[in-house]
């Protein structure tokens, strides 16, 4: 059981920056942020702006061996408030796949815990969650809180960074051809490459990198994570899927296009990336993958498009992004409609299992919680997850950092153009790492 406490925050911009400054004494940390943006579908299905979850009471941390049956018997155990991720590699619990390629940053294949103190912050209310064995504290962590001073942005995070790609220009042009030969042949019809960019014996202040990341990009779906020297430094613009009632939404993105600073120029990119033959049919490809996964929950004839390709701008790119919902029964299990939606299609291309067959030959680098998801589950078994892209993962004993970037192949794929997207997409990670 939990205490609950609501109070009115006189300045919710301020008391985000102290409530994160705060939650680094403790070695577990779930920090979910929305950057306060409503002005789309995308993020009108925010039910808070921020959220932490704080203090380890119960853990589930496993490899992909049955991992979605654990979580269920833990949240059947629990039934509270859950945090916590799913990695890429829990594909090889649901399908005969395996994951063997260079992982340097050790994260378990999937991690859930029962937090001990959770805020939720809408607007300028506070909603307080301890766990009774905790609620003794409550006031006077809620009084700290409001004392901590904020402290100046440092703009130095390490004392030598040098950022590595795991391949060269010259392997990727060689794997996109490759994919390609597989597209022709029929294999596939779409896929998402992924390569990674990755530094050794790298020390740096995961939360400095954070808060810069997240001001370069302020995502929708923001996420610090800490788990005991694991860090996640997330700026997704992207929801796997959400889980509210008997109400299901997911909101793919595929679809990319530079940002300028000039303003006629930007319009003009915007435009184009709308009416793009090639990003629209990949868009249009995952549209047609996620139907599929929400048809095997779903209540029939319940599955609809609500929003195809539209295009929203975030401060690096423009993207185009569609939101399919369905209604699912009232019985249906959580975990149950998680499993059948993932990996993300978003993420993996399609048919669904022949892309991640070619994916595990053609990437050098496991992807683990890259392209994975970050999120909750609330007592009722409703949830909320991203899909972890635009992100910083290190591994501070192993003094391993690593960001991964990709994008969709299909047949109409220029391999400069495919490449030239990636680099813009790491562009964020790299000025948050850099001076």
């Amino acid at each position: 059981m939990r205490i609950t406490k609501n109070i009115e925050i006189d300045q919710p911009e301020i008391f985000k920056e102290q409530l994160l400054l705060w939650a680094q004494q403790f070695q577990t940390i779930f920090w979910l942020d929305s950057n306060n943006k409503e002005q789309s579908s995308v993020q009108k299905y925010h039910e808070y702006d921020a959220i932490l979850a704080v203090g380890l009471h119960k853990k589930l941390a496993s490899n992909y061996k049955n991992a979605f049956e654990k979580l269920k018997a833990f949240q059947s155990q629990t039934q509270d408030y859950l945090f916590g991720y799913l990695t890429y590699d829990l594909k090889n619990d649901i399908e005969h796949l395996s994951s063997d390629n260079f992982d340097g940053l050790a994260f378990a294949d999937l991690f859930f815990v029962q937090p001990k103190k959770i805020f939720f912050l809408k607007g300028d209310t506070l909603k307080i969650e301890y766990l009774n064995e905790y609620h003794s504290e409550l006031e006077s962590d809620l009084k700290t809180i409001l004392n901590t001073k904020n402290k100046e942005k440092q703009t130095t995070f390490t004392k030598s960074l040098n950022i590595q790609a795991r391949i060269s220009e010259f392997e990727y042009h060689k794997k996109i051809k490759h994919i390609l030969e597989h597209i022709h042949r029929g294999d596939i019809y779409e896929v998402n490459f992924c390569q990674e960019f990755y530094a050794n014996n790298t020390q740096v202040n995961a939360l400095d990198v954070y808060q810069k990341l997240n001001t370069i990009s302020t995502p929708p779906f923001a996420t610090f994570l800490k788990i005991q020297d694991q860090y996640l430094l997330s700026a997704s613009p992207e929801r796997f899927v959400k889980k509210q009632g008997c109400n299901i939404i997911s909101q793919p993105i595929k679809g990319t296009a530079r940002r300028s600073a000039n303003r006629l120029e930007d319009q003009n990119i915007a435009s184009a990336l709308a009416q793009d033959e090639k990003e629209r049919a990949e868009n249009i490809m995952i549209v047609d993958l996620v139907r599929n996964d929400l048809s095997k929950t779903a209540l029939k004839g319940s599955v609809q498009v609500k929003e195809l390709c539209k295009v929203y701008s975030f401060k690096q790119v423009h993207q185009l992004i569609s939101t399919v919902t369905s209604q699912v029964a009232k019985e249906t299990n959580a975990i149950d409609i998680l499993k059948s939606l993932f990996p993300m299609g978003s993420m993996t291309g399609a048919p669904k299992i022949s892309a991640m067959q070619i994916i595990e030959q053609e990437e050098e680098t496991k992807r683990g919680l890259y392209s994975g998801a970050v999120g909750y589950f609330t007592p009722k078994g409703d949830f909320d997850f991203n899909v972890v892209i635009r992100s910083i993962l290190y591994n501070a004993s192993k003094q391993y950092l690593s960001f991964s970037v990709g994008g969709a192949i299909t047949a109409k794929s220029i391999i400069e153009k495919e490449y030239e997207e990636c680099l813009v997409k790491a562009n964020a990670m790299k000025s948050a790492l850099t001076n």
